[in-house]
């Protein structure tokens, strides 16, 4: 615990993630890495994975504070820190050439912060569901009210996941618990409700495919529009769907990567 600290906390030496799945062929045509949603692990991704045609070698990765990656109890769970964790990652995996990099919620808020900070490993994004907000326009009060009635009885919230799970709300990935609670609250805080990926997603001048349930509570459209007008290499395309990857989402999602390694 001691090296543990002074390696990652005082040095600020990223974390390497647990690495869930690394399909490799034999010589894979194209290298796809999947970020996963809060509350997730990368099994979210397994049934996508499972459906992208055999050449295409698929990474999907456990977020920070998420799976079985660590789970510091000191770290800013902002998407910074998730960025760098996911690049130490790629680069020890010895990745052959960009990579798409395939985000949901608020694996598609790290997508951007990596496309942004490390752009020569990135060739192009597809974010599925995700919360971008302007802190300074949006008011996106029924999270802000979950957040804080989850700070405040942090007990009754792990109950209310274990019952979404139970009742398959929710991916099947999904999981809060006594040991994840404080890890998800503080990303929820950091990188969610206080962010700049809005912004920073209007800026990349990559190709980029967003995917939008029109059902889905949580994502505002008009952000999504908002990014699509400012990167003439984005579209935006919507579908009857929630927020969750799962269903017929699934579909799209696979959809939407053929096309972007078709592009790369």
């Amino acid at each position: 615990m001691m090296f543990d600290t002074l390696f990652h906390r005082w040095l600020r030496i990223p974390y390497k993630l647990h690495v869930h799945a690394d399909r490799l062929p034999h010589k894979p045509t194209k290298t796809v890495v999947f970020l996963h949603g809060l509350g997730n692990s990368g099994a979210a991704w397994d049934e996508v994975v499972a459906k992208l045609p055999p050449g295409i070698r698929a990474i999907s990765l456990d977020l920070l504070g998420f799976g079985a990656s660590a789970k510091p109890s000191w770290a800013v769970y902002d998407v910074k820190t998730q960025a760098r964790s996911v690049i130490v990652t790629l680069l020890r995996l010895k990745l052959q050439g960009r990579v798409v990099l395939v985000g949901h919620s608020l694996g598609g808020l790290v997508a951007v912060e990596v496309a942004k900070r490390y752009p020569l490993i990135i060739h192009s994004l597809v974010l599925c569901s995700p919360p971008f907000y302007s802190p300074q326009v949006d008011s996106n009060r029924l999270l802000q009210s979950a957040f804080r009635r989850a700070q405040n009885h942090p007990e009754r919230f792990v109950k209310l996941a274990g019952l979404a799970a139970k009742y398959n709300l929710v991916n099947k990935a999904f999981s809060v618990s006594e040991d994840t609670i404080e890890p998800y609250l503080a990303t929820l805080g950091a990188s969610i409700l206080t962010q700049t990926s809005l912004e920073d997603a209007k800026a990349l001048k990559k190709p980029m495919t967003l995917l939008f349930g029109r059902i889905d509570p949580w994502v505002k459209q008009r952000n999504l529009r908002a990014v699509v007008s400012a990167n003439p290499r984005a579209e935006l395309k919507t579908f009857v769907a929630g927020h969750e990857v799962r269903g017929p989402y699934v579909a799209q999602v696979v959809r939407a990567i053929a096309q972007a390694v078709r592009w790369s």
